[in-house]
This record gives structure tokens, sequence and C-alpha cells, in this order.
């Protein structure tokens, strides 16, 4: 019985799909999800919803100008400053104060990075006191700062520096620590020098880390700059905050966070990009596009 059965298709059974008609379907539902992965417009979908919404809620009147004005009121602030200049002096000026620390403390971290990583002498004579300093919150450090440099450019320099450093050391030393063992046995069978292992086996191997110190250290830069252009600045994208708030400006207070968050946005889109270049031969860097 039990085999007879299951040679009379079932009345409430679907009828069988064409020959070829699954394999097909698979293939349009896979094509459309690449093109959607692809397209250079889905990053944006969510921002653009999140817009949407903001819109239609500032419209209705269900978000007051008080709590966060419209989307429009935003708009015209950031042409007004355009008009009169002040907001490209500003741009310029907190870019410049972030890059200025990034390349300080950034350079310095890589150093320190790569020598504790390469060399347990080194380790043991600086990384304790490192760890030790990594754990006092940067902020707190923002009255002994004043008093060191006042409230000039080198306590802001000093604080976001100091906030770009450990990112970066902790990953250079994580990339240099965990690259593998037995591609350095190969290079040394191969009698490659010191410097050879380092150029074609240690650095490449420990850049995947270096680049995610990067991109979290880009992160901690622009919070650090946003508090350290607060310390009495007379310029900077902080300071038109601060000078919003003192007039209840605050569509110019939300155009600064908005400027913040760009300015973020493009660093870590620079950051991909150059990491992407570097790392085209890393299987998980490589270009989908270029793989049959």
């Amino acid at each position: 019985m039990t085999g007879y059965a299951s040679l009379v298709p079932s009345l409430s059974a679907e009828p069988p799909a064409p020959a070829g008609l699954g394999p097909a379907l698979r293939r349009l539902g896979g094509g459309a999800g690449r093109r959607l992965r692809a397209s250079a417009v889905t990053p944006w979908l969510l921002p653009a919803a999140l817009l949407a919404v903001w819109s239609a809620a500032s419209a209705s009147g269900a978000l007051p100008d008080h709590v966060l004005p419209a989307p429009w009121a935003i708009a015209t602030a950031a042409r007004d400053k355009i008009v009169d200049g002040s907001l490209a002096a500003d741009i310029a000026v907190s870019f410049r104060r972030a890059v200025s620390g990034f390349l300080l403390g950034g350079g310095i971290a890589f150093a320190l990075g790569l020598a504790n990583g390469l060399s347990k002498i080194s380790e043991r004579l600086t990384d304790t006191t490192v760890q030790m300093v990594r754990n006092i919150p940067n902020l707190s450090l923002i009255p002994l700062v004043i008093l060191w440099f006042g409230i000039g450019e080198e306590a802001k320099l000093f604080l976001t520096a100091l906030g770009v450093f450990f990112p970066v050391y902790i990953n250079t030393f994580h990339g240099v620590r965990t690259v593998d063992a037995q591609l350095l046995e190969m290079g040394r069978s191969y009698g490659m020098s010191r410097f050879d292992l380092f150029r074609r086996i240690v650095l490449p191997g420990a850049l995947p880390s270096i680049f995610v110190g990067l991109r979290y250290a880009l992160g901690i830069m622009w919070l650090t700059l946003i508090v350290a252009e607060t310390i009495a600045a007379s310029s900077g994208i902080g300071h038109m905050a601060m000078e919003a708030r003192e007039f209840l400006r605050v569509d110019v207070v939300v155009l600064a966070i908005l400027i913040y968050a760009a300015l973020g946005k493009l660093a870590d889109v620079t950051v991909r990009l150059l990491e992407r270049l570097t790392l085209a031969w890393h299987p998980a860097f490589a270009d989908p596009r270029g793989s049959k």
C-alpha cells in the first residue's frame, strides 16, 4: 500500500515545476541579490529611509523644532554658514587638527606596535606602561592637559593624538604577533633576511589587523576632537556647535553633528579604499566582480 501510494501523486501537492525552471529562478534571484549587494546605492538606503521618516515627522508636527529641526531648516542653516564663509573655515580648522593628531598619535603608535611585536625586550620594557595609561579615560585628563598646555592648539593636538594612539598600537601589536609562524619558517628556509621576512611576510600579514586599528582610531579621533574643541576654542566645528548652543540654535548644533558624521564617513571610506588597494592579494578583500 505504501509503495502504491508513492506512485500516485497527491491531489494537494503543487504541480511540479517545468524542468529547468527551478535553476532559472535561482539564477534570477541570485542575480538580483548580487546586483543589490554590488549597487553603490545600497549602503544609502537606510539613511534615505531615516531622512524620509524624519521629514515626515517634522512636516506633520510630530517632531517639534526645539527637539530636532526639520531637514530643510538644517539645510537653510548650512546655506547661511556657507554664504558667510564660516562653515568652510571651521571645517578646515577641524580637519587640520584631526589630521595632525592622527599623524602624530598614529605614527608613534605604529612604530611602538611594530617594535613590541617584533622584540620581546621592547615589549617587556614598554607594554605594561602603555596598558596602564590606556586604562585612564582620555577625557579625565582634560583638567591636567589644560594645566600643561593651556587652552591653545597644543591641548587639542595632545588629546586627539592620545585618543588615536591606543587603537593603532594594540592592533599593530596584535597583527605582528599573529602572523603565521609556518610562513616565517618557510621564509627562513628560502634564505630570507630579517628585513625580507618583515617586508614580505610580517608586514603584509599584519596589515588586516592594522587597518582595523586605523578605522577604529578614526572614530576615536573625531570623538576626542569634538570634546577638545569645546575647550575655549575660537574656531572649528566644535566651537560652532558651542556658540550655537549659547543662542539656542538647535539647527546649527545638528548641522555640526552631521558634519562630524560626514567627515568620519569620508575618513572611513578613504581607509577602506586604501585597504582594498593594499590587500588585493588577500581573499577576504578581493574584488568579487573579478571572480567568476
